[in-house]
């Protein structure tokens, strides 16, 4: 039996128009395509270090694309989310 498949209700299409690096990752920032003209921005993080290169391919991909927001439908109950692993400590220099 196949299990029951998730809907999901498009929020908002957003037509990318700047991306900026950040510390992290990149901040995107657009306008909402249609009649959907709102200002959308969008933080992006990574968990690991970017080098030059990655980032510049990666703002690039990015600043050509477009995102859709989506949500669950109501009514709708998610299974809870799996609890994340906290980090390792730090290494101790003894």
């Amino acid at each position: 039996m196949e299990p029951p498949r998730t809907v999901f209700q498009p929020l908002a299409e957003i037509e990318i128009d700047a991306v900026t690096p950040s510390n992290q990752g990149f901040t995107l920032t657009g306008q909402g395509a249609g009649t959907d003209r709102s200002e959308y921005r969008l933080d992006l993080h990574f968990e690991l270090p970017l080098d030059n290169r990655t980032r510049t391919v990666l703002g690039e991909l990015l600043s050509q694309s477009e995102l859709t927001i989506s949500r669950r439908a109501a009514g709708i109950h998610p299974r809870p989310l799996r609890p994340q692993r906290a980090p390792p400590p730090p290494a101790r220099n003894s």
